[in-house]
């Protein structure tokens, strides 16, 4: 039987499920421009395109199961909802270590009996801090001497405002580092693309699980993302987007300097969320309850602690999708919730 009039006369291999690692044009694209932006050491044998993170997360951590990793560590504060939900749905227990003004601390992770760990080095979330030089060294070294692996959540490296984005980890050591990156932050989450980068002993796990999973990522949305890239649009968009996340970034210190100026914030070096200190003895949880009453969206830092502990009192403020008028209205609405003040 001939194909059908109007109909296509052969079939495109583009349009079949094709690699479950992804689509052959996009790694070769996603490649060069991890190499070029992130500093990264990959080729497009060792690249597992995925439904972002999350996905990207659980094909790793069950790869990683399969080859006896029953333990991941992870930071804290951090993502523990995130990370315990794909540890438990890889059959993996999931413990947290604490992280301090360098990141995390790798004495603590080497007590424990972790050999995979992720991570956040370039920009921690939620406390915002850069993985110290001598931090990456030891973090590398453990993972070495462990037969263990990092698993960089390069979540928003692009966006850095003080000086050049920070090199991703994964390129310090390939074989022992696994970073997965994602178009959520630099294009819009509902495009559920992201990328594994594996190192070589685990690319073919990983785009195993990948195909028992779904196959594969929609092909034509990596042939548009492939095409974004290669055009050099994508690269234009992230450079536009710093221009206005460091503008909404000012007009929030400047806020916070005129209703609370003598409240500590760190972590506005990148990204698109700030830390505020509040005074000793402030009750995160009422001072988050308030401010939503008047309405101004606040989130508590005790929500990214395992323990959910209140002390010492911290709020994340977001400031990557709210207008700068928005902005200074709603720090002006509750600064005197912030200082305590009636």
């Amino acid at each position: 039987m001939g194909p059908a009039r109007g109909g296509p006369h052969h079939a495109d291999p583009q349009f079949d499920y094709g690699d479950p690692r992804g689509d052959a044009a996009l790694r070769e694209v996603l490649t060069g421009y991890l190499r070029r932006v992130r500093a990264a050491a990959t080729d497009p044998q060792h690249i597992v395109v995925c439904n972002g993170y999350a996905q990207g997360l659980g094909l790793t951590l069950r790869s990683l199961a399969d080859a006896g990793a029953h333990t991941v560590a992870f930071e804290a504060p951090g993502s523990p909802g995130t990370v315990t939900a794909a540890a438990s749905t890889a059959g993996t227990r999931a413990i947290p270590i604490p992280v301090d003004e360098q990141g995390i601390d790798v004495r603590a992770l080497a007590a424990t009996a972790a050999r995979a760990v992720v991570v956040t080095p370039a920009h921690q979330w939620p406390t915002g801090v850069a993985l110290a030089p001598e931090r990456r060294l030891a973090l590398v070294e453990w993972a070495r001497d462990r037969d263990a692996v990092i698993i960089e959540d390069d979540y928003d490296a692009e966006f850095r405002y003080d000086r050049e984005p920070v090199g991703a980890l994964q390129g310090l050591a390939a074989d022992r580092v696994i970073s997965i990156g994602t178009v959520s932050k630099s294009l819009a989450p509902a495009l559920r693309i992201g990328w594994i980068v594996c190192p070589p002993q685990l690319a073919g796990p990983i785009a195993e699980q990948k195909h028992r999973s779904d196959r594969c990522t929609p092909t034509l949305d990596q042939l548009a993302l492939a095409r974004l890239i290669e055009s050099g649009r994508f690269d234009r968009h992230p450079r536009r987007m710093r221009a206005t996340y460091a503008a909404r970034r000012t007009v929030l210190l400047a806020a916070l300097a005129e209703h609370g100026p003598e409240l500590p914030v760190t972590g506005v070096a990148a990204g698109f969320h700030a830390v505020a200190h509040l005074p000793a003895g402030s009750d995160e949880h009422h001072i988050v309850t308030a401010a939503r009453e008047r309405p101004v969206g606040l989130y508590g830092m005790s929500a990214h602690r395992a323990s959910h502990a209140t002390a010492p009192a911290q709020l994340v403020l977001g400031f990557g999708n709210v207008g700068e008028r928005a902005i200074a209205e709603g720090i002006a609405t509750i600064g005197h919730l912030l200082t305590g003040r009636p």
